[in-house]
């Protein structure tokens, strides 16, 4: 394995340099989280739902959903402009579209089909952006830093929804159609920023490699991770592995999607980022992602600003617990091991939580209303230990460079599509079942423990070129190769 030097970041000034930048990038993480909390806090507005004709059933499934919808149908873009125009200028390009979305939906006089076509467009932007941001935080990281880095990124999805669940508690009490305007033109604010900022980033000198421009991926190496010294050993040894897996990957690859399912470890990457993708949305959060608001309902918390409270500090409590314990221990327990707590503590609290609703629901407790709010706050503590800090992380690091676009934007897809069955699925079953309802996502967390412990592949360690030793066996391990190379340019 390649010899990292271990470095301090903020002692290291060409680090410091990149990742003072580096939040410009995980912007992209808080526009779902936004979303979220805004259609939770939407559906508690009179003046939202005046305006739109009280939807409910489908309707409001349709108004949830369509912003998977697009994100979905971004699978068909994203990772072609990620591959063909850059890291850079397709997280730009996302973030353009999704601004139109945003302005259709507050223009004046807009009517339903506006506003659904609105958020259609803000999810199918979010996720070309989502498709190559993340890509160059983790092409961009010095190596012993790109898991702290990768999960911290999409920690930043309940930034966004912090945000929304605090501007709607803030407007609620406004009279007529400015107190859910604002929430939605605030969906910009962030994208905005984003914009101005992301060419102040340098492009992904695996990207530059890519493209036959070694020289400008060299200078990128040499600034940020050895403070301008062209001769430091670790970075000619890192940028001769990248060379190398890059000519490896084009000598073996084939071009297109088939190349997802063609060999044994890519089939194993496919798999295991279908999995990561649907637990992060399918394992009892999308209930409260999107219908916080029917739930609490279920146990008597009725009122607005009560129900408003309640979301914006329940957002507060899974950033900081994301942080605490997925970013702070992602290297030093590992992805497996922190998907296994989460997967085991998340189905211990859901149990408590479904038992604690039926109980509601036969007697009335107040009790047991009570501890159902509990439920719900450690029920996301106990999942910050992974999601979602690790699913787009853990998805694009076992991809090699050849494939990470694709099989990123499925990533993408399938989470969206997996937020869409939510969308859909939720409501009625809520409708119908009441608490009973619940058993369902008992059933999938236990899946979900199962297939952690026996499919999943620990990822911590390996640099993003040697992480195919542990999909595609010994024959992939380039070190020697790598060795040459150096030894030769030397």
């Amino acid at each position: 394995m390649l010899d990292v030097p271990s470095v301090t970041w903020y002692r290291h000034a060409g680090l410091r340099r990149l990742y003072v930048m580096m939040p410009i990038l995980m912007l992209c993480a808080t526009i779902n989280g936004y979303d979220g909390s805004l259609l939770n806090g939407l559906q508690t507005m009179d003046a939202w739902e005046n305006y739109f004709g009280n939807p409910d059933g489908s309707r409001i499934g349709l108004f949830t959903a369509i912003i998977n919808i697009g994100a979905f149908c971004a699978l068909f873009v994203a990772p072609y402009l990620a591959d063909l125009c850059g890291r850079r200028l397709a997280t730009a390009i996302g973030v353009v579209i999704l601004l139109i979305g945003v302005i259709i939906q507050v223009v004046p006089n807009v009517n339903s089909g506006m506003f659904i076509g609105g958020r259609f467009l803000v999810g199918f932007g979010s996720n070309i952006s989502i498709g190559a941001a993340p890509l160059l935080i983790m092409e961009l990281a010095y190596p012993q830093h790109r898991g702290t880095l990768t999960t911290l990124y999409n920690t930043l999805w309940y930034l966004g929804s912090i945000i929304a669940a605090w501007t709607v508690y803030g407007t609620i009490g406004y009279k007529g159609n400015a107190s859910w305007r604002i929430p939605v033109a605030i969906q910009a604010l962030m994208p905005l920023l984003q914009l101005l900022g992301v060419f102040l980033l340098p492009e992904s000198p695996r990207w530059l490699c890519s493209r036959n421009r070694p020289d400008e991926a060299m200078a990128v190496l040499v600034k940020y991770h050895a403070n301008g010294d062209a001769a430091d050993p670790f970075v000619q040894a890192e940028f001769a592995e990248i060379e190398e897996t890059l000519l490896r990957e084009r000598e073996l690859a084939h071009v297109g999607w088939r190349e997802l399912v063609r060999t044994p470890g890519n089939r194993r990457r496919l798999l295991l980022i279908i999995l990561t993708s649907f637990f992060s949305q399918c394992s009892g959060n999308g209930l409260v992602s999107y219908y916080l608001h029917d739930i609490l309902e279920s146990v008597g918390v009725t009122d607005s600003r009560s129900q408003s409270i309640f979301n914006g500090g329940l957002q507060i409590w899974s950033w900081l617990v994301s942080i605490a314990f997925c970013v702070v221990f992602v290297d030093r327990l590992g992805r497996r091991m922190l998907f296994l707590i989460a997967a085991i503590g998340m189905l211990v609290v859901f149990s408590v939580w479904t038992g604690c609703s039926a109980v509601y629901a036969q007697t009335g407790n107040s009790g047991a209303g009570s501890a159902v709010l509990a439920m719900i706050f450690l029920f996301y503590g106990v999942a910050g230990f992974a999601w979602p800090g690790l699913t787009v992380a853990y998805s694009a690091e076992i991809l090699p460079y050849s494939i990470r676009a694709k099989g990123l934007s499925v990533c993408l897809a399938v989470t969206a599509l997996s937020g869409v069955l939510n969308q859909y699925v939720n409501p009625i079953g809520l409708a119908h079942l009441a608490w009973k309802f619940y058993f369902v996502y008992i059933v999938i967390l236990v899946i979900e423990v199962l297939a952690i412990y026996f499919l999943f592949v620990e990822s911590r360690g390996p640099t993003l070129e040697e992480m195919a030793v542990l999909f595609d066996g010994p024959e992939a391990d380039i070190e020697a190769k790598v060795a040459e190379h150096v030894e030769s340019s030397t």
